[in-house]
């Protein structure tokens, strides 16, 4: 599979993480609070980017989705969720996301051309 493919494939795992994250306090019914607003926001934000990072691709979504990513790890800390599913609900995609979005980076920044500086 080549680079393109692979950040493609990164971007419609993220898409569908988001899904599942949005979803998750009705998937697996989680209390009403905090814990609920964190997953439907970040995962709203998580699958706008993906989308747009499916449209057009840029190396600047990757980063936010990164963040993203790294925010929905340290939210239940942060946050002091009270329910132990949605803790891990949110730490499991949270690394999963910041994952693919940091390898997405790598791979842009691996195939992008070399200039070499002049003398």
């Amino acid at each position: 599979m080549d680079d393109w493919s692979s950040v493609r494939l990164c971007d419609v795992v993220n898409l569908i993480l988001s899904g599942v994250l949005f979803f998750s306090p009705w998937l697996f019914d989680l209390s009403i609070g905090v814990q609920w607003q964190t997953a439907s926001v970040v995962g709203i934000i998580i699958a706008v980017l993906s989308i747009a990072a499916l449209a057009a691709f840029a190396v600047w979504e990757e980063w936010f989705i990164l963040v993203a990513g790294l925010v929905l790890i340290v939210s239940p800390w942060l946050l002091g969720f009270q329910d132990s599913d949605a803790m891990t609900i949110d730490v499991v995609i949270g690394v999963i996301v910041a994952t693919l979005a940091a390898l997405e980076v790598w791979l842009t920044r691996e195939s992008s051309p070399r200039i070499p500086a002049s003398h």
